[in-house]
């Protein structure tokens, strides 16, 4: 075997292969497979593979969020594959890379470290301005409802906020149930007062009730539906009477909204019947399109079609489970016979005939320079020439065969 020599190693006439390091040569492999240049292609890969590793690295940690702890294993394992890594290439500089890595690696702790300090500064002023808000809530709310909801908010907020200090978060947290305590003990007072308010609500109630058993005999749908929208959500903000009056208004609201919904059902039905009908006219109409395929006469199936198209439009809506189906139906119908009118077209044009035979022709002719060519690279023994005239020959061969086909529809 000969020698061969690479600005990083080598390879002995015995087939040894060699990487120069700043320590001296080391042995990296022996090659008796083929060529010494072959020996140095399949080395060099192999560092261009370590090489590759490297610079994913350093996009990933100059280009994303990873974990220094992650960051600094995985630079650990590729210095340790480059200390007896069997590659052909400049591995001192990668330990170089590799080096400013680490430094870069352990910057990021650092960073990481003052962030994890701020997250927990930060979240001390989340969790104060939280008690700050429920203390105060506590002492001054009279909207009872609405400070019981932010009450709540505010303790998801706390649960959802990150960890402050241990020490901080347990006094603040005592302040927070404190305050929420607070606010429990006053609101129970004043609801301990409420009767007098129960009478409003149930007079407004009646009222709401009144309002509803006028709305019941409507048969204006859309509106209607929302002002018993409306009335619903009065009822609801308007509070709670006394448990025998809440239930007896209650009763005397439903009725009449039951009414109205009733009536509005029936009326919906009957149209849904109609719309039924015109679904199963309409399939007729498709049954009757989907017969003309395939098209055998473009003219007498354009004409049918177009009838076809003018009772469909004349039956009307139909219900929205069996729009679709109808409609795509009628649709690739009318793109089976748009497209034989085309296709009749392109057969009848002189042109795109005498085009289609002169592509035929060119390739015809490209094909048989190919092979000659071929034929000339074989006998010299020239393995790329004969490469790539056998991939040109193949593609050459698919463009004809699809020429070809696009020709022969013309006399089809």
């Amino acid at each position: 075997m000969s020698t061969a020599d690479h600005p990083w190693g080598r390879v002995d006439a015995d087939g040894t292969v060699y990487v120069r390091t700043a320590d001296g040569e080391r042995v990296i492999g022996s090659w008796q497979a083929g060529s010494p240049e072959e020996a140095i292609a399949f080395y060099q890969r192999k560092y261009e593979a370590l090489e590759t590793e490297v610079v994913l690295l350093e996009q990933r940690i100059s280009a994303t969020d990873m974990a220094p702890a992650q960051a600094a294993a995985t630079v650990q394992r590729l210095i340790g594959s480059i200390g007896d890594a069997n590659a052909l290439g400049d591995l001192d500089g990668l330990r170089v890379r590799l080096g400013r890595l680490t430094e870069d690696v352990g910057h990021r702790r650092e960073e990481a470290k003052a962030a994890r300090e701020q997250a927990r500064a930060t979240a001390k002023e989340v969790k104060e301005r939280i008690v700050a808000e429920a203390e105060q809530i506590a002492a001054e709310a009279t909207h009872w409802k609405s400070s019981g909801e932010r009450m709540r908010e505010l303790l998801e907020e706390w649960k959802a906020a990150p960890h402050a200090d241990r020490a901080a978060e347990a006094v603040l947290w005592k302040r927070l149930s404190a305050a929420r305590n607070a606010f429990t003990k006053r609101r129970k007072a004043f609801f301990a007062t409420l009767e007098a308010e129960r009478e409003d609500v149930k007079a407004r109630k009646e009222q709401l009730c009144t309002e509803a058993e006028t709305l019941s005999s409507s048969t204006d749908w859309g509106p209607t539906t929302s002002a018993f929208r409306e009335l619903m959500s009065q009822w609801k903000a308007a509070g709670r009477a006394d448990r025998e009056a809440e239930a007896e208004l209650w009763k005397r609201f439903r009725a009449a909204q039951d009414k109205f919904f009733t009536t509005r059902t029936e009326v919906f039905s009957a149209k849904d019947a109609a719309l039924r009908e015109h679904a199963e006219a309409k399939q007729q109409l498709l049954d009757q399109a989907q017969a003309l395929l395939p098209v055998t006469d473009v003219r007498a199936a354009r004409s049918a079609l177009r009838g076809i198209q003018e009772r469909w439009e004349q039956l009307g809506a139909v219900p929205r489970d069996s729009r679709e189906h109808l409609e795509s139906g009628l649709r690739r119908v009318e793109e089976a016979v748009r497209k034989t009118e085309e296709s009749q077209w392109r057969r009848s044009n002189p042109e795109a005939l005498a085009r289609a035979e002169d592509t035929v022709a060119q390739l015809r002719s490209t094909i048989a320079q190919l092979e000659d060519r071929l034929a000339k690279a074989r006998e010299r023994d020239d393995a790329r020439a004969v490469r790539n005239a056998e991939e040109a020959l193949t593609a050459r061969r698919a463009w004809l065969e699809e020429a070809e086909h696009t020709l022969a529809e013309f006399s089809s």
